[in-house]
């Protein structure tokens, strides 16, 4: 079920799991995903996060961005709780909030994984990314977002895919945002709209 590599309008293979850390690839002049304009599989996509309540207007805005990625699939954003054991031992933290998120994946889930040593990407990498999970077979997608901490193991094992949304260590909540309004434009992308300039 994973895919290690993927295609770029460029031609040139690039490793979304294996490759981490290193620049992300030039998609040509222009810019355009694969998929622009084209039609695609729509899978369901789910974002799993750990942390504690969020800010009001974090939640404003992912409610928002999850109505408007309504318009193009089923999308469901679970907030895990950090430090489920309430203990002062990050190892075990990070240990109990792995074995929360992985009860939440399934088998069938194509997993993306943000992390900070992750491989950077571009909006048009992630549409490109949409598409080609539809075409694994995968019943949904899945992005993980870890705590303060980070993810664990068993997560970070699972990944289909690991990316970073940026070269700076983002706040959980700020990665959500981020990570919700890149998915909105990715489909925007896909769809030929002129969200995304």
């Amino acid at each position: 079920m994973a895919i290690s590599t993927w295609r770029c309008i460029c031609g040139a293979q690039h490793s979304l799991s294996k490759d981490r850390g290193s620049p992300a690839p030039s998609l040509g002049i222009g810019r355009i995903s694969k998929y622009s304009g084209q039609s695609v599989r729509t899978m369901p996509m789910r974002v799993l996060s750990v942390g504690k309540k969020r800010s009001r207007g974090t939640q404003l805005l992912v409610e928002e961005y999850k109505e408007k990625l309504g318009y193009y699939c089923d999308f469901e954003d679970t907030l895990i709780k950090s430090n489920p054991k309430l203990t002062s031992d990050v190892k075990v933290q990070v240990e109990a909030e792995d074995r929360a998120m992985m009860q939440q994946l399934k088998p069938e889930d194509f997993v993306v994984v943000l992390d900070e040593n992750g491989k950077d990407v571009i909006s048009e990498q992630i549409a490109d990314l949409i598409g080609d999970a539809g075409s694994t077979g995968s019943s949904r997608l899945t992005f993980c977002i870890g705590g303060p901490h980070g993810l664990g193991v068993q997560v970070r094992e699972r990944a289909d895919a690991t990316i970073r949304l940026s070269s700076l260590v983002l706040n959980h909540q700020v990665a959500l945002i981020v990570l919700v309004e890149q998915l909105y434009r990715a489909w925007t992308i896909i769809k030929g709209q002129k969200y995304h300039h």
